[in-house]
């Protein structure tokens, strides 16, 4: 029986949250994919870069825009031996300028992802999923991407509503 994973990548620290700059023990996007480890199992997967990103939010934002722009590739710590055993892969991550962090680039563009099912999940403060969904679809053309679930990063934490629905559905 073929197994689930929940990949995300989450940013603790510094955070804009709700018009302002607040310091989030556990990063929104680490919130949900562990709601949803609890809804539907799996295993967790914390994507999550070899050099840190500077812990001022706002020197934050300028290297990921730098990032974004020189489609890096950030190395991880840490990789999957393979994705044989699963079939659903849940991936999170936060919307930086309408799209993933460069790190989940490097993620997907480290495996095959042919015949597997990718259901994006993003936190984000008014953007929705932006063109995430999209972007992957580029990266992963042989995967069926599925539509994803954006939740607003201030409200993660009381999200499991909306969290549990979507899970429900998609595996229904």
């Amino acid at each position: 029986m073929a197994k689930i994973l929940i990949a995300y990548y989450s940013r603790k620290g510094q955070n804009y949250v709700n018009g302002a700059i607040k310091n989030l023990a556990k990063g929104n996007t680490e919130v949900v994919a562990e709601m949803i480890q609890k809804f539907i199992g799996g295993d967790l997967f914390e994507i999550d870069t070899v050099k840190d990103y500077p812990v001022d939010y706002t020197e934050c934002t300028q290297v990921a825009k730098v990032e974004i722009q020189q489609k890096a590739r950030p190395e991880l710590k840490r990789y999957l031996a393979s994705l044989d055993d699963y079939d659903k892969i849940f991936l999170g991550y936060p919307i930086w300028w309408s799209i993933p962090p460069m790190a989940v680039s490097t993620f997907l563009e480290c495996y095959d992802f042919s015949g597997k099912k990718i259901f994006p999940f993003a936190t984000h403060e008014g953007s929705g999923l932006g063109g995430s969904v999209n972007y992957i679809k580029r990266i992963c053309p042989k995967a069926e991407v599925i539509d994803g679930l954006a939740i607003h990063g201030a409200e993660a934490a009381n999200a499991e509503r909306e969290v549990s629905a979507w899970t429900k559905r998609l595996l229904s």
